[in-house]
């Protein structure tokens, strides 16, 4: 008699075991898929996040290049203006200006 509680006791906890392992493998199996999921929204809130950096540093910079830009025109609407209002003495400076960076650059 001895021997079928023993044997119904270790069918018990063979049954036990395999529930066990059902339960571990359907343990696995979520937290793997929690998982890429927890991945896949982290990657697309990097990208999301990348593509604004992006969007601000090419808006600050083609806002600096059209100020820059803005810059140099007027610039050149200066010196074109000081141009015409005295060319004499505009071509006198250059005339002067080029024979001092020729004395320059002949030593």
């Amino acid at each position: 008699m001895e021997a079928k509680p023993s044997q119904d006791e270790y069918d018990q906890v063979k049954q036990d075991l395999q529930k066990l392992r059902e339960d571990l493998a359907t343990l696995t199996k979520t937290v793997t898929e929690s998982q890429k999921s927890n991945i896949s929204s982290l990657r697309d809130e990097i990208r999301r996040e990348s593509r604004e950096a992006l969007d601000q540093v090419r808006s600050r910079g083609n806002d600096a290049l059209n100020r820059a830009k803005d810059a140099g025109d007027k610039a050149i609407h200066d010196v074109e203006h000081k141009i015409e209002e005295r060319p004499f003495l505009s071509i006198l400076i250059m005339f002067l200006a080029g024979i001092l960076v020729g004395k320059l650059l002949d030593r």
